[in-house]
Order: C-alpha cells, then sequence, then structure tokens
C-alpha cells in the first residue's frame, strides 16, 4: 500500500513537470511572434515591476544595514573595518539582493498571477477566449513573462544600491571613513559578479511567473481552489528560487 501510494504521487509530479516545462516552452516561443498586446505588457510591468519597488528597497535597507552592523562587530576587532563595503556589496550583489529581491517578488507578484488567472478560469472566462480562438498562452502569459523578465533584473540593482546605501548609513554612524568604505567596493568585485547579479534575477523572474501561471491555469475547486493555488505558488516558487541559486551559484563558480 505504501508502495503504491509513493508511485502514484511521482506519477503525478512527472505529470506536473512535464506540463510545466511544455507550457515554458510554449511561452517562450511566442514571446518573439505577434501580436505583442503592448497594453496588457505596459500594466504588467507597472504592477509587478514599479509596484513592487518599495517591498524591495525596504527589504534592501534593512538588510544592508543588519549586513554593515554584523561586519563591524565581527571585523572591528582586527582593526578591518576598511573592508565593511566591500563585504556588504559582495554579499548582496551575488547572493542576498537577487534572492531576497525575488522571494517578495514572489509573494507579491506570483500569488497575484495566480489569483488572477485561477479566478478567470472558475469563472470560464479562459473557456469562453478558446472558444472565440484566442491563444491562451500568447494572451495571458506571454505579457507577463516579458514584463517580468525585465522589471526582475532593475528591481535586483535596487536592491542592491539600496542596500549598500544602507550599509553605508550604519558604517558613518560608528565613524568609518566614507572613502574607505566606498573605495573597498572594487576590491571585493569582479566583473562576473556583475554578469552573475543580473542572470540570477532574471532566472528567478522566468520561475516565478512560469509557475505562477501554470499553477493559475490549473486550478479547480472554485474560491477554495483559487486560494490553495496561491498558497501553493508562493512556496513552489520560493523553494524554486533558492534551490536554483545554489546551482546557478555553482555553475558560475565552475567557470570563473
Amino acid at each position: 500500500m505504501p508502495s503504491r501510494f509513493f508511485e502514484k504521487r511521482l506519477l503525478v509530479f512527472f505529470s506536473e513537470l512535464q506540463s510545466f516545462f511544455s507550457l515554458s516552452l510554449k511561452a517562450l516561443f511566442r514571446i518573439f511572434s505577434p501580436p505583442f498586446y503592448y497594453r496588457e505588457f505596459m500594466a504588467q510591468l507597472d504592477k509587478g515591476g514599479v509596484g513592487s519597488l518599495f517591498i524591495v528597497c525596504l527589504t534592501g535597507l534593512f538588510s544592508g544595514m543588519v549586513m554593515a552592523l554584523q561586519a563591524i562587530i565581527q571585523l572591528k576587532p582586527f582593526a578591518a573595518t576598511s573592508y565593511i563595503g566591500g563585504m556588504v556589496a559582495v554579499t548582496m550583489i551575488k547572493e542576498l539582493g537577487p534572492v531576497l529581491s525575488a522571494l517578495m517578488v514572489a509573494g507579491r507578484v506570483g500569488s497575484s498571477i495566480t489569483a488572477e488567472l485561477g479566478t478567470m478560469v472558475v469563472t470560464e472566462q479562459v473557456d469562453a477566449m478558446q472558444v472565440e480562438g484566442t491563444d491562451i498562452i500568447r494572451r495571458l502569459i506571454t505579457s507577463r513573462l516579458k514584463a517580468m523578465l525585465i522589471a526582475m533584473p532593475l528591481l535586483a540593482v535596487v536592491t542592491d544600491a539600496v542596500a549598500i546605501s544602507g550599509g553605508y548609513l550604519i558604517a558613518s554612524g560608528y565613524q568609518i571613513s566614507p572613502l574607505m568604505y566606498w573605495k573597498s567596493l572594487p576590491q571585493f568585485m569582479k566583473f562576473q559578479d556583475l554578469i552573475e547579479a543580473v542572470a540570477k534575477p532574471v532566472f528567478f523572474g522566468f520561475l516565478i511567473v512560469m509557475i505562477a501561471c501554470h499553477v493559475g491555469l490549473r486550478v479547480s475547486g472554485g474560491a477554495e481552489g483559487v486560494g490553495v493555488a496561491v498558497k501553493r505558488t508562493v512556496v513552489i516558487a520560493s523553494v524554486c528560487i533558492l534551490v536554483s541559486d545554489f546551482f546557478i551559484t555553482k555553475l558560475f563558480i565552475a567557470f570563473r
């Protein structure tokens, strides 16, 4: 009996995985073909990108401040406080900036996308579009995907910039020279780190949108089903972001 249950769960998992990859490939191929739905694209860019600025700035500010505070405590006994700026920058730009901003966006935008599409499914709006001959993937997914592929790297850059500025505020409060703080940044950073800082958010944005759309379009069970789907999207997207961050980091280290 336990083996049958495990086998059934495994089959469901691989079926969901196959459906996810199929939907992702179709969405990627349709990005480059008309119609492009520019108005929908701009609306999604505003909701997902501009609308997330406040939360990512807040996250970046306090992350940078607490990192600088901890670095000062650890480095002060060794008279190495001149490296605080570089430590904050390299940690935020390579790891925490992309990951934290992606987790915030997954909770805010991913849940919103799933709720929107799930509501359209349970109210049969998606079925009506299909009857009219509308391409559901191009109409509902590609605009959101393009918007997030552009917005996510920009949000990560804003998070990094605000975090480094927050670290500077803490460092200046401990009488650390501003020149020492900013001069230590290039000592820790390489050009490849900047590429990694942009590549990660692009992939995270892709994961957030495709997971949200995949779960949203498979909603069943009315309003209760929409709530379950939203929770599922946030959990799956967050876990996938953390897991993929490890493998992307390993990949960049291998090519260093």
